[in-house]
């Protein structure tokens, strides 16, 4: 079975328009994704493109815009090269009053231990999304 589903969530101490804002700006996006710098005009079924650095070496994975529900669901593929593995990455937002619950998953992991692996990453992510919208520079 190749569809174990990899999720992290908790909650942002933002108002979801802030935290949509923040996942759906280009330059904000691939800060919160490790850094990396992100391409996309965010219409559906366009490309969305990362590049940088992971773990010492360079990558560039592609995916596409599949659905923008402002400012609750945000729905895009992923591809990494070299893998056989498609993903969709789901950011789901939900407004709790001057905070937001987000969601994170991804499906389409071969394994458990890949879906974990996946899950420690989506959890870095998150982090990552409450520093940048928490703690603005």
């Amino acid at each position: 079975m190749t569809n174990h589903v990899a999720t992290a969530e908790g909650d942002v101490n933002a108002t979801i328009d802030e935290v949509w804002a923040a996942l759906t700006n280009t330059d904000t996006l691939g800060e919160i994704m490790f850094g990396s710098t992100v391409e996309t005009d965010w219409t559906i079924g366009s490309p969305i493109i990362y590049r940088g650095e992971w773990e010492g070496k360079p990558f560039e994975d592609r995916g596409t815009v599949l659905e923008l529900t402002a400012p609750t669901l945000i729905r895009v593929s992923h591809e990494s090269p070299g893998s056989d593995e498609t993903h969709e990455v789901r950011y789901e937002l939900r407004a709790l009053g001057s905070a937001t619950h987000v969601t994170l998953t991804q499906d389409g992991n071969s394994s458990v231990e890949a879906a974990e692996h996946s899950s420690a990453n989506w959890r870095a992510t998150l982090d990552s999304l409450r520093r940048v919208v928490e703690h603005p520079a």
